[in-house]
């Protein structure tokens, strides 16, 4: 079974309906279906969190906690070793510092990672990706 890890940009996607939320809703219904979530950092987790404080203020990061206590997603959090795994990774391929803690996560757990973000394809062809459409806020 593919396990797939959740970029911010791509929960952000979702959350927003632009182009790329039609694909993100079908891997949660495919997630709710076989019963096994999608992934997310806890950093990324804290991108969206204050992305979306900062475009629509608290009382919608209060509206996305419960929508997303009722989504079948899990947010793993970040010890040594990963935090370890995504500074090697941020300095290796100079990923943005949020961006390396996906990635990481992504290549420990051999998933794909959904994203917008074509910075990720400097990892290269190790890190598998589901590419939703960019789009330039």
């Amino acid at each position: 079974m593919r396990r797939y890890v959740l970029d911010a940009n791509a929960v952000l996607i979702f959350l927003a309906g632009r182009p790329g939320n039609r694909r993100v809703k079908a891997l949660f219904a495919d997630a709710n279906r076989v019963r096994s979530p999608l992934l997310m950092s806890a950093v990324n987790w804290g991108e969206v969190v204050y992305s979306l404080w900062k475009q629509s203020g608290p009382s919608e990061v209060q509206r996305l906690n419960e929508e997303a206590a009722h989504l079948p997603l899990l947010i793993l959090p970040v010890d040594r070793k990963r935090a370890t795994y995504a500074a090697e990774l941020k300095a290796r391929h100079d990923l943005a510092y949020a961006d390396s803690f996906a990635a990481a996560l992504t290549l420990e757990l051999s998933a794909t990672l959904v994203t917008a973000d074509p910075e990720f394809t400097k990892v290269g062809k190790r890190l598998k990706l589901l590419s939703l459409p960019h789009h330039n806020a």
